[in-house]
């Protein structure tokens, strides 16, 4: 018998272990195909052309991952990662890496999901990765519920009862058994807590927690709203008998300890709706011939101690939340609407901004500290409109002096780079059943115009007073912590694609010679302003800009080109303004700086649930939109393509700004495919597109109040 011989590796299949060999040597290292070819002294051309063959080859079978375009690294077997589930409507999900992950998001299947769910942070076991898939993965563990209360609609037949939640949040039904119901009836709103989720049970088990109403009442609709966002809806009892336990009275001892302002004219400018006055404006002229002005702000602080329960419950809050009916407090009625609230021919207690301006409203002097006034007159702002129209009514020469201030003030922080983003926004007049009747819009004039400049002065002058480590003067080191309100600069990649795009509307985004990036969106915004496109437009610029947020680390407010700027004006509606207030005066008594990761920690919590309260809101006004084109079913209507994605477009009316969408599946003249880049659908076969601003008929199809979504059919394109 001949032995046979072994076979000798190919020098393909040696270079092929030496480059794994290199790789597995340094795993940390990453390598292109010209540096492997080098470091294995690999010269020929055909043999360099090998080195890149057998890296693709290593990168298909998961052996390596690609970093960047033709840049390799050893894939770790079994690696895992740790971050948040973004959940889609099918029941898969991605989850967003805590730290920067190479291959962006990590895509998840619904069947291994392992009772994820949306929001909770997770461990995640990276599967490998395949060349132009995007990265995939399994939930292993649940290091942190989101969540563990839902709103949803009872559904009971034949003895088994199940509360079914929104996909979105929850792509199971929650099982309720008989002893938990809390008497739900079918059809209603109610709200359930998970207690247990066996191992290889199906749906999870629950109990309710508390039973809203009818589907389909207003009142149980905006209270299911609110529990969606996990908002609170109605106080402790403990906590408005706390409230009713605080001494309102102003005592002679108390107004020695503050800065008198009783005999300064004083007022208030607020919506006609409003019953919290967290803001008042004083002025007067000055021996020298300057302005004193002061800004007066609620001392929420003197009356909301540490360590109470009115304290940690407006900490938990952190904000008012304002649907499209009413307002949720932060604090209770007695304090925010009553004892706080700066109403007129009342003394009240106030933590006051107080600035001595020139008649070019240059601040020769700032003073801040703990006040008394007494308001002379509440204005709405339609009332101080009126005043400076016309020049006449109550206090004029004193409205119409700060109207000249706040113009000249507006004027320099625009010279300065501020961008002058003014959305509109819907606004419905309701009947007492909740029932909309009309949509109408909230437009800033010149009496909004005037309180915003003041208050975004008080902000920006306290925020300066400690950030410019002026109570610190003599001393070296870094400013004290304190809470800033910041805003990022732009994302380069986003401004340069939003620029593409409105360039195809004949604009230009990108900055002229010398010009900034802020000079050149405003001039854009001034450009669309009464255009067609204006509110997709400036929608489109928001998106391009960071979001403002609560932080110890100031980094500046680009949108407002405020190098140091604070909340100091609102504590009965914001946490952050009485975070504020209280590290003012400590500060301003001298004291030492407090702890920065505390403090960190609970701006992080205040930015949270200002996000909350925001998609509360806007979910609020979608709900209404539905509701109000419920009646509206068949007419015909003008829009405009607001938001155009792989399985339909968003169209905008333009006479309510109500939105719905043309689903993908309704054009069928033509196989349309998804153009990411020029915010398009393309038509295979005929090419005809449908472009993000594009002008369509379209009638109302549906109404679906329990998804909040409305579809439009199609009549004509307007070209």
């Amino acid at each position: 018998m001949v032995k046979k011989k072994k076979k000798k590796p190919s020098r393909t299949d040696e270079l092929r272990q030496l480059i794994q060999g290199l790789f597995f040597n340094n795993p940390k290292r990453t390598f292109n195909y010209k540096q492997v070819a080098s470091l294995l002294e690999v010269r020929k051309k055909t043999g360099r052309q090998k080195v890149q063959i057998i890296l693709s080859d290593l990168f298909e079978s998961g052996y390596l991952t690609e970093v960047a375009a033709g840049k390799y690294k050893l894939l770790s077997r079994g690696s895992t990662i740790t971050g948040v589930v973004d959940m889609t409507a099918s029941g898969s999900a991605y989850v967003v890496p805590d730290e920067e992950n190479e291959g962006g998001d990590i895509f998840i299947p619904r069947n291994n999901m392992n009772q994820a769910l949306n929001g909770d942070h997770v461990k995640v076991f990276m599967h490998a990765r395949r060349r132009n898939r995007q990265p995939e993965g399994e939930i292993i563990e649940i290091l942190k519920r989101k969540r563990d209360s839902f709103v949803g609609v009872m559904q009971i037949s034949r003895g088994l009862a199940f509360l079914v939640v929104d996909d979105r949040v929850m792509s199971h039904d929650i099982f309720i058994p008989g002893k938990s119901l809390k008497d739900a009836k079918d059809g209603q709103k109610a709200i359930a807590r998970i207690v247990e989720w066996p191992e290889r049970a199906k749906n999870p088990i629950g109990e309710i927690v508390d039973v809203l109403g009818d589907a389909g009442d207003h009142h149980a609709e905006m209270h299911a709203i609110l529990a969606e966002f996990n908002l609170p809806y109605r106080y402790p009892q403990e906590v408005i008998d706390e409230a009713e336990t605080i001494n309102a009275e102003i005592t002679e001892e108390e107004i020695k300890k503050r800065r008198d302002f009783r005999n300064v004219t004083t007022f208030t400018i607020d919506p006609v709706d409003a019953k919290d006055f967290d803001d008042a404006l004083s002025v007067q002229k000055l021996e020298n011939g300057r302005w004193e002005v002061g800004v007066h702000i609620a001392d929420v602080t003197h009356y909301v101690q540490p360590k109470t329960l009115l304290e940690k419950e407006a900490y938990e809050r952190a904000t008012s939340v304002y649907l499209v009916d009413r307002v949720v407090p932060m604090l209770p009625e007695r304090l925010s609407n009553f004892i706080c609230s700066l109403r007129p021919h009342e003394e009240k207690l106030c933590f006051s901004a107080v600035f001595e301006m020139d008649d070019d409203a240059n601040i020769h002097n700032s003073w801040f500290g703990r006040t008394v006034i007494y308001s002379d007159r509440r204005f709405t702002y339609e009332e101080a409109q009126e005043i400076i129209e016309t020049g006449e009514g109550d206090l004029k020469d004193e409205i119409l002096s700060l109207d000249k201030l706040a113009k000249q003030l507006r004027d320099k922080r625009f010279a300065q780079g501020s961008v002058g983003f003014e959305r509109i926004e819907v606004r419905f007049k309701i009947d007492d059943k909740g029932k909309p009747l009309s949509v109408y819009f909230k437009e800033s004039k010149d009496a909004n115009k005037l309180i915003e400049e003041f208050m975004l002065l008080a902000n920006k002058k306290v925020a300066q007073l400690i950030g410019n480590k002026e109570m610190d003067k003599g001393r070296r080191g870094k400013a004290k912590t304190f809470v800033y309100r910041i805003h990022d600069v732009p994302n380069p990649d986003k401004f340069e694609n939003f620029a593409s795009f409105v360039r195809k509307f004949g604009y230009e985004a990108m900055p002229k010679g010398a010009e900034s990036v802020s000079a050149s969106l405003n001039r854009l915004l001034t450009q669309v302003q009464g255009k067609g496109e204006q509110n997709m437009i400036e929608t489109l610029a928001i998106r391009t800009m960071a979001k403002a947020v609560y932080s110890t680390h100031n980094i500046g407010h680009y949108g407002l080109a405020f190098k140091h700027y604070s909340h100091f004006t609102s504590p009965i509606r914001r946490y952050p303004d009485m975070m504020v207030h209280r590290l003012l005066q400590r500060y301003l008594d001298g004291g030492r700086s407090v702890n920065e990761e505390t403090y960190e920690e609970m701006c992080e919590h205040s930015s949270d649930m200002e996000q909350r309260a925001a998609d509360a809101e806007r979910s609020s006004i979608k709900y209404k939109q539905v509701e109000f084109m419920k009646d509206h079913l068949g007419e015909e209507f003008d829009g405009v393509i607001s938001g155009v994605t792989e399985w339909g477009l968003y169209v905008e009316i333009i006479e309510n700004k109500c939105e719905g969408m043309i689903p993908i599946r309704d054009l069928d003249d033509d196989f349309y495919t998804f153009d990411e880049d020029n915010y398009c659908l393309v038509g295979r076969k005929f090419n005809r597109t449908y472009q993000l601003g594009d002008q369509l008929k379209i009638s109302i199809a549906s109404a679906n109040l329990e998804k909040k979504q409305l579809d439009f059919a199609l009549v004509e394109e307007k070209r």
